[in-house]
């Protein structure tokens, strides 16, 4: 018995696309802060109707990605210097909490996140930003999500979606795209060992290093 594809699964799909596809965008820089967002255009370039691409624009703009004005349409957020530190202080209290309820790593695990890194030094040869981008946060978030902590992890992921259209700016500079590998394959190390607090000091770092780089690229008054 064939089966096809009901109205709302295939609208869904068409959704999840569209916001895939600003997602992509946001890595790449095709679309970059206070820069508007077409729909007639998105839904032509997935070759969709506008409704699922409304309805993908209207997820976005909940999560803070994108900002709606009436009779202007959508853009994408803006963040200032106060907001942007904002997200990075949530961050760094909630990374640090869910480091510190990492279990002791198996070698399967270890060799999973060692694969990670490895997807993530690939993209740096091919110094393909966006797929860095993705590949860094597959390798953050299968870290995260071994902690157990879920509904924080969400979270977390919220803060890194509303910081993505900024998030890109420093792995245009080799030198920081060279960095997060490094600076990963330490925290792996740590976690061999079990070291959580060694791993949330290399998580501050790390963290630390990326502020710095956004702050010089943006033109951003130093952090105090």
């Amino acid at each position: 018995m064939v089966t096809t594809e009901t109205e709302p699964a295939r609208r869904a799909t068409s959704v999840q696309r569209a916001v895939e596809e600003i997602r992509r965008m946001l890595r790449s820089r095709e679309l970059v802060p206070g820069q508007q967002v077409r729909q007639e255009t998105l839904a032509a370039r997935l070759g969709v109707s506008r409704i699922p691409v409304r309805e993908a624009l209207k997820t976005l703009e909940a999560e803070g990605v994108l900002r709606h004005e009436p009779h202007v349409g959508y853009a994408v957020a803006r963040l200032n210097a106060d907001e942007l530190a904002q997200v990075y202080l949530m961050r760094r209290a909630l990374e640090t909490e869910v480091l510190r309820a990492l279990p002791k790593l198996s070698a399967d695990q270890l060799r999973e996140l060692t694969g990670l890194n490895e997807a993530i030094g690939e993209q740096v040869e091919r110094v393909d930003v966006a797929g860095i981008v993705a590949a860094n946060q597959a390798f953050h978030f299968a870290m995260f999500r071994l902690s157990g902590l879920d509904l924080v992890v969400d979270e977390i992921a919220r803060l890194w979606r509303r910081s993505e259209p900024y998030r890109t700016v420093h792995l245009y500079d080799s030198a920081g795209r060279s960095r997060v590998v490094r600076e990963h394959r330490k925290m792996i190390t740590a976690l061999r060992r079990g070291d959580l607090e060694a791993v949330v000091a290399l998580m501050d770092a790390h963290r630390d290093h990326t502020v710095a780089d956004l702050h010089a690229a943006l033109g951003l008054p130093p952090r105090s």
